[in-house]
């Protein structure tokens, strides 16, 4: 894998993972595209260090709310805000258990299954298609609403299947309003992602290869940065109902895969 690799593989992972079109998915097809010797036995270390900057973009971009949340449970003041923690939790724990039940099954799915990839993709573009028509609201989200939540956000697991449009999907057709479905999918992903990193570095399976570590700096640099920037503008498109535009994207990027498959 050489610095050009790192930096467009990093790009993909910061705009999809919070732009509707699956990062998984996305980046199962950019390693058909790049070949598979573009892509290092040893490249979990790679995955695991995008993710890490996709979290961190997430933390800039919600500083201040994350910031308000911690003070105020810090504090022990019970309100909404520490009601919003709990939430967080409840939406965990479909994703926590079907991983760990299943995680042998899943990453058998991260194997060049292109065409799982093209046909989740559709179903993602199916889902927008609904949030997209969905009426505005106020509504907040409720606990039973984050479980539902967390529950497709366990599906999202599957490449091709967006995370954010999955959770934002769900939450919208909920009756949730799009502004606060977009604030709670962003956030709900962090201690994931923060978990399944701490797991990572703890099971003794990372290699690092000292060599290797301006591409994985490239790689980490591209996914923040395109991260906050994708983050930001995931916010205002779902506010202002555009997600049919990424509904015709995902449709025909499943298309592709399955042709490429």
């Amino acid at each position: 894998m050489d610095s050009l690799d790192s930096f467009i593989l990093g790009i993909i992972q910061g705009l999809t993972e919070f732009l509707p079109v699956s990062s998984s998915g996305h980046l199962e097809i950019g390693k058909a595209l790049l070949g598979n010797k573009s892509i290092p036995k040893d490249s979990m270390i790679f995955t695991v260090v995008l993710h890490f900057a996709t979290a961190l973009s997430t933390i800039v971009v919600f500083r201040k709310d994350i910031f308000e949340i911690f003070s105020d449970l810090l504090k022990f003041d019970w309100n909404h805000n520490t009601k919003f923690i709990i939430k967080i939790l409840f939406s965990m724990i479909p994703a926590i258990l079907i991983g760990l039940i299943f995680e042998v099954q899943l990453e058998r799915l991260f194997s060049g299954e292109i065409i799982l990839v093209g046909i989740m993709l559709i179903v993602t573009s199916l889902l927008l298609v609904l949030a997209d028509r969905a009426k505005k609201t106020n509504k907040n989200v409720q606990y039973k609403n984050s479980i539902i939540i967390g529950i497709s956000q366990a599906i999202a697991i599957l490449p091709g299947i967006s995370r954010s449009g999955a959770t934002i999907s769900t939450a919208v057709l909920l009756g949730i309003d799009k502004t606060k479905a977009a604030r709670f999918s962003f956030l709900m992903v962090i201690p994931l992602i923060f978990g399944k990193i701490i797991k990572d570095v703890f099971s003794g399976e990372l290699i690092y290869d000292s060599s290797e570590f301006s591409n994985i700096f490239i790689g980490f640099l591209s996914a923040f940065i395109s991260g906050v920037f994708a983050c930001t503008w995931m916010i205002k498109l779902v506010k202002n109902s555009q997600l049919k535009y990424f509904a015709i994207y995902c449709a025909l990027a499943g298309l592709l895969a399955i042709l490429l498959s």
